[in-house]
């Protein structure tokens, strides 16, 4: 998955000089709710730092997004599927300031074509807390279906979306 491109993007693992941007995302209520909650500083490094133990260990993870013309972070698009995880997931969030210009639609066809076409995963879901209207918008655009809603491990309800 490091290195995949679209016209506009680029997938790579995370870098010390990301870590800013990312705590930053994570102090802020209205960007974290939905990824897991608010994270202090150190929870943040944790938190990456997890993201690049998952590639080494499953071949995939979370990646940093940038925009290929400003090489600017712009978000996390990826894969998910740690030991305790119901099934692979497709995961995704973007700073504010890349939201609305079609980023994560990008984003999300060239992870969920790769993860269905080139690792050959036989089911791939988005797991969604039913309140956040943006991602669900989005995975329905990427194609997946509601199919049931089940209490995801510590994070409470989840709708699950399923790609085909």
């Amino acid at each position: 998955m490091i290195g995949l491109t679209t016209e506009r993007l680029l997938f790579r693992q995370w870098q010390p000089s990301d870590y800013q941007i990312f705590s930053d995302f994570y102090t802020k209520k209205e960007n974290a709710q939905y990824v897991g909650g608010i994270k202090g500083p150190e929870d943040s490094w944790r938190l990456m730092a997890t993201y690049v133990g998952h590639y080494i260990l499953k071949g995939y993870s979370y990646l940093a997004v940038e925009e290929k013309s400003t090489k600017q972070l712009i978000g996390t698009v990826g894969l998910w599927n740690s030991e305790p995880w119901p099934e692979k997931e497709l995961g995704y969030w973007l700073l504010p300031e890349a939201q609305g210009k079609g980023f994560g639609l990008e984003a999300g066809i060239a992870v969920r074509d790769y993860a269905l076409e080139i690792l050959n995963f036989d089911s791939l879901v988005s797991y969604i807390d039913p309140s956040n209207k943006a991602s669900v918008q989005l995975a329905t655009r990427l194609g997946a279906k509601y199919d049931t809603t089940l209490d995801l491990l510590d994070f409470g309800p989840h709708a699950v979306y399923r790609y085909k």
